[in-house]
This record gives C-alpha cells, sequence and structure tokens, in this order.
C-alpha cells in the first residue's frame, strides 16, 4: 500500500514527468549556486557588520536586519530564475 506521499508524487510525475538534466545545466546550476551563495554572504557580512556598529541604536538595527531579509529574498528568487532558465533550455 502507498502512502500519500508516494500517491501524490505518482501523479505529479504523471501530469508533468521530470526531465533529467545534462551535465552541462547541472554544471551551470552549481555555478549559479556558488555565485549567489557568495552574494549572500557578502550582504550578511556587510550588513552584521553594519549592525554591530549600532549596538547602541536598536531601531536602525531592526531597520538593517528588515533590510538584510529583503536584500536575502531578493537574491534567492533571481536564483531560482537564473536556475529555472538553465533547466527549460
Amino acid at each position: 500500500m502507498k502512502s500519500a506521499y508516494e500517491l501524490a508524487m505518482s501523479r505529479l510525475e504523471q501530469s508533468e514527468p521530470s526531465r533529467l538534466l545534462t551535465e552541462e545545466q547541472k554544471a551551470a546550476i552549481a555555478e549559479i549556486d556558488s555565485e549567489y551563495d557568495a552574494k549572500v554572504a557578502e550582504k550578511k557580512i556587510f550588513l552584521e557588520s553594519e549592525i554591530t556598529k549600532l549596538h547602541g541604536d536598536p531601531l536602525a538595527a531592526e531597520s538593517l536586519r528588515k533590510q538584510l531579509a529583503s536584500e536575502l529574498a531578493s537574491i534567492e528568487e533571481k536564483r531560482e530564475k537564473r536556475k529555472q532558465a538553465v533547466r527549460e533550455s
């Protein structure tokens, strides 16, 4: 007897068959991940150092934390768009 997860996955496979990625696509996706991991690290280091400089101002620190979260979400969105473009090529 199949679990609900297995049934859902088999239905999904029927409606949208998975495509195998070529080695070039895998390499391109790995390169995109590497590039965007570096961007994420750069933003975190910069904004977290700015936050530590504001140890006396919690409102400004909170503002920078929100900015960091927003920028990280934007970076992740761009990463996924580029990866999807590679998958579709």
